[in-house]
C-alpha cells in the first residue's frame, strides 16, 4: 500500500471506531451525513469570509479545522459495513489525487455543499480542490483529522456526554492543546493516535 492509501485507512478505521462508540450499528441508521457536510461548508465561509460590504480576512488555520470536521463527514458517508476500508481508500486516494476547482476557494466550496444538498454524497474531489486553493496536504488533513478524532475519543472517554468534561484548563481550550501536542510529535509513527492521546491524558487535570 503507498502511503497515502495507508493514511486513508487508518482514517477510515478510526472513523468507523468513532461512529460505533455512538452507535453500534450506525452504517444501518440512516444518519444524515451529508447534511453535516453543507451545514460545515456554511460555516466555513464564515471563516474564510465572503461578506463584500466590510473587511474580512480568512482565517486560514479554523478554514482547515472546518475542512478536517467535513472529511469526518465524508468518510462516514463512504462507509457502507461492506466494502473494504482499503477499496475505499484506493477510491479515495484516485479522486483526491484529481482536485476539482472553480475561479475561487468559495465557489469550490459550494461544489462541495451543492454535491452534498442534490447528491447527498461526498464530493471528494471538490474538497481536494478547496484542499488545495487554501494550501494543505493530505499530511496536513492526516494531522488534523487524527488529532481532531483521537480528541474526540479523549472527551467521550472524560464525561463529555455526562456533562462532565472540563473543555478549558491551564487558560487554553483542549483544542488548543491538542494543536502543541501534535505539533511536537511524528505523523508518521505507527502509534501516533495513541501518542496523542496519551499526550492529552497527561495534560488533562486529573
Amino acid at each position: 500500500m503507498s502511503a497515502n492509501i495507508t493514511k486513508l485507512v487508518v482514517m477510515l478505521e478510526m472513523q468507523n471506531a468513532m461512529n460505533t462508540k455512538v452507535h453500534e450499528q450506525w452504517f444501518s441508521q440512516g444518519f444524515e451525513w451529508y447534511r453535516a457536510i453543507w451545514v460545515e461548508c456554511a460555516e466555513m465561509l464564515d471563516h474564510y469570509g465572503w461578506k463584500w460590504w466590510k473587511k474580512q480576512t480568512p482565517d486560514t488555520e479554523q478554514v482547515i479545522l472546518e475542512l478536517v470536521d467535513i472529511f469526518h463527514f465524508g468518510l462516514s458517508l463512504r462507509i457502507d459495513g461492506e466494502t473494504s476500508f482499503e477499496e475505499l481508500a484506493k477510491q479515495l486516494e484516485t479522486e483526491l489525487a484529481s482536485p476539482k476547482q472553480a475561479e475561487d476557494f468559495k465557489q469550490t466550496l459550494e461544489h462541495l455543499a451543492a454535491s452534498a444538498v442534490a447528491d447527498k454524497a461526498f464530493n471528494a474531489a471538490a474538497f481536494a480542490g478547496c484542499m488545495q486553493q487554501i494550501g494543505m496536504s493530505l499530511d496536513d488533513l492526516y494531522r488534523g483529522y487524527v488529532g481532531k478524532n483521537t480528541l474526540n475519543f479523549f472527551r467521550q472517554d472524560h464525561g463529555y456526554k455526562e456533562g462532565t468534561y472540563i473543555k478549558v484548563w491551564d487558560e487554553k481550550e483542549d483544542n488548543e492543546h491538542l494543536v502543541e501536542i501534535v505539533k511536537s510529535l511524528d505523523t508518521e509513527h505507527p502509534d501516533f493516535a495513541k501518542q496523542v492521546y496519551t499526550g492529552l491524558k497527561a495534560r488533562y487535570p486529573a
